[in-house]
């Protein structure tokens, strides 16, 4: 196998929309226009009496099921969303299924669209036989009396939704040979991904096989299925051996493709003139979308749990609600929930400081502990979290580059997704050692540490060890790749399968790299991690608010707690780019819809995406930690996305004279207040 950067640098991905198979069908599908119809009749293409499966919850966040609300498939009697799939029609080409999509006739009856959260709370239900629009509660910590303290603060502060974005849209294609379905998927987990085909067409595991592609990309969107998949399943099921294909547009993307944040926290803190925290309260709003698929379900009592940040405040409670509304259901987005609660919580300790008249990171030490605890949400805070603190503030220069009027800063807790492990295994044979593991790369170069880790533990050289693209096949027992979790648990499962092999070639006689290669040995491990993984991270951002309300970020600075790092330039290059991911939620990245739920980016133009010429320079510096993964190794993909929106907002907030409360940023808003 050629060498992974060799190997992309020159064209030789294979990504989905490469498969070429014999007599192919390719998909097409016809959404909706409205976000709110009744459908009076479909007249064309495949429908709902065709295709009548119901969306199964997996991927992060789902636990299985069809949710609390069933969301068909097909539309049936009603239409929800803007890009709701309607219908189905197929072609020889591409080019001739989508001709046939005007072929498709639809009548709809309008209905009044539920695009506000807030409005959702009120309004009529939208699914007939609910009695309200709440689709989900959570409550974390315990109700208290108002402490008896001098400091009041309370504020509003919302996150709109953010559509993912990568290079790669989504895409599958789908075969079937009349007793099994062979999927190739672009994929974050081939496992979620088979339970989801497995709950959604009523088939046994042994029915169904998923093998991930070259996966340009997801941020979370590509962790679970949607509805295309399930139609081009069914059509192969329909037509024996002959493979279908869907290839999303751009433009299905920004409507169709689940979105993340959407996420409102109204916030009141108690403090004292030294800036001590004396108690949180917290009221979630989340925006679900027309249906919960598994991510809105938890989202209020996740976001709570992470409220308190790393700070030791005795009193918290936190409320939360996730509500169905005329859009796109909701899913995760790099950081899925870390960033809301960081975001919430960070703001809310910069006004404190504004308030009393004291530097945020002075208020930020006079709520640090070196002691690991529990906060009263449930939140795990790492030992020696105020001597990180410390660090950070030293390792990013913060007291001297404050004086510029134009840094903010951030620190926060990551709670990675570790708990629930990750299968592995590695294979020898003819002088190669060949790994899977249940988590994929979508970019970020697992094949690198991989590598490795294998040489680490077995002395064999990097050049004979490929990783290959995972396979439900191959390892019967996974997880994915998302919630900063791979290089943690995907990475304990290589290591644990790697020292099983040895132990085996050293039971025939004494080990050496020579007698392994010369075997043929094949081991399959699950690794559980026990312990806490949470880690710590800071970011300090330098950026410039101009006469004309736009901003030029010019520096970001990281200091995060990687744990054993396993490959620098890998971690570097995940930081620089979740930074300017960071940079885009705050600036210009926007899901907004209108009071008719029509989403008004139509092109990738209008989505806000930040290009080369917007980024920053990037600073990476990491503690000198490990965890207790055989490794050493803690998670860190996500981190950019959680520490870089407060810094920013906190950068921009000193030059606007003003509190910073929404994302994302409204230049005529920071002019007009800035003017006042």
């Amino acid at each position: 196998m050629a060498d992974t950067e060799e190997r992309f640098a020159t064209g030789q991905g294979r990504y989905v929309a490469d498969l070429v198979f014999p007599d192919m069908i390719h998909l097409k599908i016809v959404r909706s226009r409205y976000a709110r119809a009744i459908l009076r009749s479909v007249k064309g293409g495949f429908t709902h009496a065709e295709i009548d499966e119901l969306m199964s919850a997996v991927g992060e966040g789902g636990e299985g099921g069809m949710g609390a609300v069933a969301y068909p498939v097909l539309a049936s009697d009603r239409v929800n969303y803007v890009g709701q799939p309607v219908a189905a029609v197929t072609g020889r080409t591409a080019a001739e299924a989508e001709d046939l999509l005007d072929s498709v006739e639809i009548e709809y009856e309008p209905l009044k669209a539920i695009s506000d959260p807030e409005a959702a709370l009120v309004g009529e239900p939208i699914h007939p036989g609910t009695t309200s629009n709440v689709a989900g509660t959570g409550t974390v910590g315990a109700a208290f009396d108002d402490p008896a303290v001098p400091v009041v603060i309370e504020e509003t502060l919302r996150n709109e939704r953010v559509v993912p974005n990568p290079l790669e849209p989504r895409g599958v294609v789908v075969q079937w040979d009349g007793r099994r379905l062979t999927v190739y998927a672009s994929t974050q987990s081939v496992p979620s991904w088979q339970e989801g085909f497995m709950e959604s067409l009523h088939l046994p595991k042994e029915a169904v096989r998923v093998i991930q592609m070259d996966t340009g990309g997801a941020f979370g969107s590509k962790g679970g299925i949607y509805p295309e998949y399930i139609v081009a399943a069914h059509i192969a099921m329909r037509n024996k051996n002959r493979a279908v294909r869907w290839i999303e547009t751009r433009y299905e993307h920004l409507q169709a493709t689940e979105q993340g944040r959407g996420a409102r926290a109204k916030v009141k803190l108690f403090a004292d003139r030294e800036g001590k925290v004396h108690g949180l309260r917290g009221d979630l709003l989340v925006d679900g979308g027309a249906y919960s698929v598994g991510m809105a379900d938890w989202t209020p009592r996740w976001i709570g749990m992470q409220m308190t940040g790393p700070y030791r405040i005795p009193q918290a409670h936190v409320v939360g609600r996730v509500v169905i509304t005329n859009k796109v259901p909701l899913g995760p987005y790099r950081g899925a929930g870390r960033p809301e609660a960081a975001f919430f919580t960070e703001r809310m300790m910069d006004f404190l400081a504004d308030e009393i008249g004291m530097d945020p990171v002075d208020v930020r030490l006079a709520n640090a502990s070196d002691e690991a605890f529990k906060s009263p949400t449930g939140l795990q805070v790492p030992s020696s979290y105020r001597s990180f603190l410390q660090d950070a503030i030293r390792e990013l220069d913060y007291r001297n580059r404050v004086s510029d009027g134009h840094t903010g800063f951030c620190n926060f807790v990551l709670v990675p997704a570790a708990r629930d492990g990750e299968g592995a295994r590695i294979a020898v044979q003819d002088g190669r050692l060949k790994v899977w593991t249940g988590g994929n790369p979508q970019g970020q170069g697992h094949e690198v540490f991989v590598r490795r880790l294998v040489s680490r533990e077995l002395g064999v050289p990097e050049g004979v060890v490929d990783l290959l693209p995972s396979d439900t096949d191959a390892v019967p027992r996974g997880v994915g790749s998302w919630g900063s979790r791979t290089a943690i648990v995907g990475g304990g499962a290589v290591v644990e399968a790697a020292r099983k092999i040895k132990a085996k070639v050293a039971g025939s006689g004494e080990y050496s790299p020579e007698n392994l290669l010369a075997g043929r040995y094949d081991e399959t491990v699950f690794y559980k991690p026990e312990g806490n993984f949470n880690s710590l991270g800071a970011n300090l951002v330098r950026a410039h608010l101009d006469e004309t309300g736009m901003v030029r970020v010019h520096e970001i600075l990281a200091y995060y707690d990687a744990g054993e790092v396993l490959y620098p330039e890998m971690v570097e290059s995940q930081i620089a780019g979740g930074s300017v991911q960071g940079m885009g939620q705050v600036l210009s990245e926007g899901a907004i819809y209108d009071s008719d739920g029509q989403p008004l980016a139509g092109t990738i133009g209008d989505a806000g995406l930040l290009s080369a010429t917007e980024s920053p320079r990037v600073v990476v510096k990491t503690a000198k930690t490990r965890s207790n993964a055989p490794h050493g190794a803690k998670g860190v993909g996500e981190a950019p996305t959680i520490g870089v929106p407060p810094a920013l907002m906190r950068a921009i907030e000193r030059q606007a004279g003003h509190r910073l409360t929404r994302t994302p940023l409204d230049p005529e808003e920071l002019l007009k207040h800035r003017a006042a």
